[in-house]
């Protein structure tokens, strides 16, 4: 396949910012803070994997994604894992992943209905360059002040259980069918391969790649990935490649890059073989 920019979409969200930076225009005036960066391909298909960047002002409802089973028990194609890079991040700035201990369903939707759900929720500080996989079902809220790259399943299937109250719609006996009432488990533990390659998130769903310095040579045979640039310059074939960007490449096409590339794809475990050196 010839490798395919993605088109980047901005999507309008309450607690987004005006100016969301990272080279991203600003809000037009009159129009909505923007909140998310969507990279779509431009034929309008619909791939497995969807990369965003979010850029946070408020904090984010207290919400949870169904995985596959409930999510196809709806004629959706598939549920949502995802994945977050925190990019930039105000001193304090926290989300909250998983709950401090597990609790009953009913105590659960007490909590999401008098607000003490924010309490239950483990909030924890971040910083640029953490890294957080979410299976499907773990309840969750980002704060504000930060910006993030997400990574996740290609689906828009949200049920937030509590949201600070803002006049949105809930969704919270959805949201209670599906979520893990407990504390949120990293699925891995960060580790490096002998080709420089960090493996940051190894899911359930895809595995996300942290790729440094300079490199050349391609994809292996049979495999796609989609490559996100966060520092430094290059190529994938004859086309330059930025910071900004998010591509969709394989074996076909080489890349020859210096810098820091995320490099995401479907499945369970690493690809061990997925980078060919040419140098």
């Amino acid at each position: 396949m010839t490798p395919v920019q993605l088109v980047p979409r901005a999507v309008a969200k309450v607690w987004g910012r005006r100016q969301p930076g990272f080279g991203f225009a600003q809000a037009a005036s009159g129009d909505d803070p923007i909140g998310e960066i969507w990279f779509e391909e431009p034929n309008h298909r619909s791939g497995v994997l969807l990369v965003k960047y979010l850029f946070t002002s408020e904090r984010l409802s207290v919400q949870v994604h169904p995985d596959d089973a409930g999510a196809r028990a709806l004629g959706h194609p598939r549920g949502k894992d995802e994945c977050w890079m925190i990019l930039k991040a105000e001193p304090g700035a926290q989300i909250g992943l998983g709950l401090k201990a597990v609790v009953a369903i009913d105590t659960l939707r007490l909590a999401a209905l008098d607000g003490t759900i924010e309490t239950m929720l483990d909030w924890r500080e971040v910083s640029p360059g953490d890294v957080y996989y979410l299976p499907a079902g773990t309840i969750h809220a980002i704060g504000a002040g930060i910006t993030l790259i997400e990574i996740q399943q290609n689906v828009d299937l949200t049920y937030r259980m509590y949201d600070y109250g803002r006049p949105r719609v809930l969704h919270l006996e959805a949201a209670l069918r599906v979520a893990r009432p407990g504390p949120w488990q990293a699925p891995t533990q960060p580790y490096v391969l002998a080709d420089a390659r960090r493996i940051v998130a190894e899911g359930h769903k895809f595995v996300v790649e942290q790729w440094s310095g300079a490199r050349a040579g391609t994809l292996a045979p049979g495999t796609a990935a989609w490559i996100v640039p966060l520092s430094g310059h290059g190529r994938i074939g004859t086309a330059p490649v930025e910071p900004g960007q998010t591509w969709l490449a394989d074996e076909q096409h080489s890349l020859d890059y210096n810098g820091e590339l995320l490099v995401a794809y479907p499945g369970s475990k690493v690809t061990e073989g997925l980078w060919v050196s040419s140098r």
